[in-house]
């Protein structure tokens, strides 16, 4: 009910149906859209309906906004704004977390664990802490109960995939179902944190020495599939280095 209550919200029957090869589709979509006004761009108006859906749709308007060679380029250009505007979830939770990955209470790993995230997004969210060796981390700590979350709005986006392939005009030459597949695996990837580490790792090598981009050290003794310790890196946002350079 809230997904349809979204789409009519934002407009986006109007946009799916007047790209249906059926003549009742079409007729349908006039229908529907009749006394119904939206002054935003259909970009815009995409974007907004995602943010509201939920983070895991904000996701997949991130990937898809990569795919230009899909996608209208006004489209793309919007989606490419989206960002994941998720609140943290308690810091005492980390904690609890952070204890049933290791199997051991917090103080016995760090030297202190700031309960207050530096980051917070769909998947996961980052805490800074000190190892009892002095040196700095960031623990990423992925989200509660995001497994079933991610299965159950695949699962509708798998259903949309092959409706709109079926039916759509342009369906086979987008291969929604082969997106949505694409963005299956790639959100599957993250929920491993091992995983991320071992890309990182493999990044850090291929980057040393050439002085280009630096990359974090995993601490591989404190990665689990839902825990991940890294060197903490310090820097200035290209916000503020975008400013500073204007001084």
């Amino acid at each position: 009910v809230f997904i349809v209550y979204t789409v009519l919200r934002f407009g986006l029957d109007e946009l799916a149906l007047s790209g249906f090869r059926q003549r009742w589709i079409r007729a349908l979509s006039w229908t529907v859209t009749l006394g119904r006004r939206f002054d935003q761009p259909r970009g815009e108006r995409l974007r907004l309906a995602l943010e509201r859906l939920g983070p895991i749709f904000v996701k997949f308007g991130q990937v898809l906004s990569t795919r230009r060679d899909l996608l209208p380029l006004d489209v793309a250009d919007e989606l490419a704004r989206l960002q994941d505007r998720v609140p943290p979830f308690p810091g005492a939770q980390a904690v609890a977390l952070v204890e049933k990955a290791f199997g051991r209470p917090l103080a016995e790993v760090f030297e202190s664990f700031d309960t207050e995230p530096v980051a917070s997004a769909s998947i996961a969210q980052v805490h800074f802490a000190r190892l009892k060796d002095g040196r700095e981390v960031a623990v990423k700590v992925l989200r509660p109960g995001m497994l079933e979350v991610i299965e159950h709005d695949l699962g509708l986006m798998h259903t949309l995939a092959r409706v709109v392939e079926r039916v759509w005009t342009d369906g086979k030459r987008l291969k929604p179902r082969e997106v949505v597949a694409e963005f299956d695996g790639y959100l599957h990837d993250e929920l491993d944190l091992v995983r991320e580490a071992a890309n990182a790792a493999q990044l850090r090598r291929n980057m040393q020495g050439l002085d280009l981009v630096l990359v974090p050290e995993m601490h591989w003794d404190l990665c689990t599939p839902t825990v991940l310790v890294m060197e903490r890196m310090h820097g200035v946002p290209r916000s503020e280095e975008r400013r500073v350079g204007k001084e």
